[in-house]
C-alpha cells in the first residue's frame, strides 16, 4: 500500500525532518576534481571561460591538491599541456611527459589519493584530433588501428607513472580491450580502466578546449562521439566496453544526459561516472554573477540530480566548493 502522500507533507515541514527522509545525499566521497597541469614553475593561469578554475604548474597543482586533499576529496583527474605539440601527440607517452612527471609528484606527496589520467591525444596533436589523423583537403580521417597502438602506449606510461585508474577518451573503437591487454601484458593488472563509454558530440566543451588548448584545427569531433540525440547507441557502446574489459563507464556531458545515466545504470549495475562538464560549470558561474541564482544551492541541486539519476562519481569543477559545504 502507498504510503500516504498527507502523511509525506507532514515530514516536510520541519527542516530536520526533511533531511531524515533524504533519499539522494551526495557525499564528498562521490567527487572527482578534475585539474589541468602545464610546464613551468609558479604559474597559476586563470581561465577566462571558467572563473576560479586555472593551469597550474606542478608545483601549484600540488598546493590546489593539498587543498582538495584536505576537504575530503579522494580522487583527481588531471589533464597535461605539454612542451610542445605534434602531429601523432608524442609527449602524451614520453616517459618524462608533462602528465608523467605530474602523477609521480602526486603519488609521491598524496600516496592515498586515487589519481585517474586522462588517456588521450587532443591535447598533444598539433591538429587537435584524439588520434592520428589523414587530412583531405577540408576534412580528415581518423586512423583507428594506428591510434589504438598510441593510446596502449600511453596507458602503459600512465600506470608506470603511478595511476591508479586510466580514462580512455578519445570514444576509439576497440580502446578498452587494446589498453586492458597492454597494461596487463606489462605487470599493470592492478590498474583500473574508466572509459568514456558515452561521450556525446556536444556544445558544452569550448570553455575546456580553452583549458587543455585543444580545439581541433581541421573539422570536428562528430565523426568519433556520438549524436546527442542517441540512447540506444550509448547502450551499446557501454556494453562493448564492460565486455572489454572496463571497470567504470562515463556518460559525458551529465545534465542533458541524465536519462542516459539512469538507463546505463538500471541495465548494467555497473559503476558509473557523470561528467559535470566545462560549459555546465560555466553556466551556473555566469548565472552566479549576475545574481539571477543562488550558486551554493545550484550546485547542490545539480550534483544531486546526477547522484539521484544513478550516478557513483561526479566529476565537477565545482569539487572543492561543494566539498565546504558538505
Amino acid at each position: 500500500m502507498p504510503y500516504p502522500a498527507v502523511r509525506l507533507r507532514r515530514w516536510r515541514k520541519s527542516p530536520s525532518l526533511r533531511k531524515l527522509i533524504q533519499e539522494t545525499k551526495v557525499s564528498v566521497n562521490n567527487l572527482v576534481l578534475p585539474l589541468f597541469v602545464r610546464p613551468g614553475k609558479n604559474i597559476r593561469n586563470p581561465i577566462s571561460s571558467m572563473p576560479g578554475q586555472f593551469q597550474f604548474s606542478l608545483d601549484q597543482l600540488l598546493l590546489e591538491i593539498k587543498e582538495a586533499h584536505q576537504l575530503g576529496i579522494k580522487a583527481i583527474l588531471v589533464f597535461g599541456i605539454p612542451f610542445k605539440k605534434d602531429e601523432f601527440g608524442r609527449e602524451a607517452y614520453a616517459p618524462h611527459g608533462i602528465i608523467q612527471n605530474s602523477i609521480r609528484s602526486i603519488k609521491d606527496k598524496f600516496p592515498d589519493l586515487s589519481v585517474i589520467a586522462d588517456c588521450c591525444l587532443c591535447e598533444y596533436t598539433s591538429h587537435g584530433h584524439c588520434g592520428v589523423i589523414h587530412k583531405k583537403k577540408d576534412s580528415f580521417i581518423l586512423d583507428n588501428d594506428a591510434t589504438l597502438k598510441l593510446l596502449a602506449k600511453i596507458a602503459v606510461s600512465q600506470a608506470r607513472a603511478g595511476a591508479d585508474l586510466i580514462a580512455p577518451s578519445g570514444m576509439i573503437d576497440g580502446m578498452v580491450k587494446t589498453i586492458r591487454s597492454a597494461l596487463d601484458q606489462n605487470g599493470f593488472s592492478d590498474r583500473l580502466i574508466l572509459s568514456y563509454s558515452a561521450k556525446y558530440a556536444s556544445n558544452f566543451y569550448g570553455p575546456f578546449r580553452d583549458a587543455a588548448e585543444g580545439k581541433p584545427q581541421v573539422g570536428d569531433r562528430k565523426s568519433y562521439q556520438m549524436d546527442f540525440s542517441n540512447w540506444n547507441e550509448a547502450l551499446r557502446e557501454v556494453a562493448q566496453d564492460l565486455e572489454e574489459g572496463a571497470d567504470m563507464v562515463m556518460v559525458k556531458p551529465a545534465l542533458c544526459y541524465l536519462d542516459v545515466v539512469h538507463k546505463i545504470k538500471e541495465k548494467f549495475n555497473a559503476p558509473v561516472a557523470a561528467y559535470n562538464v566545462s560549459g555546465e560549470y560555466a553556466m551556473v558561474k555566469a548565472a552566479s554573477k549576475n545574481n539571477w541564482l543562488d550558486e551554493k544551492q545550484i550546485i547542490l541541486e545539480i550534483l544531486t540530480s546526477m547522484k539521484r539519476a544513478g550516478a557513483d562519481l561526479i566529476i565537477t569543477y565545482h569539487a572543492k566548493e561543494i566539498a565546504k559545504s558538505l
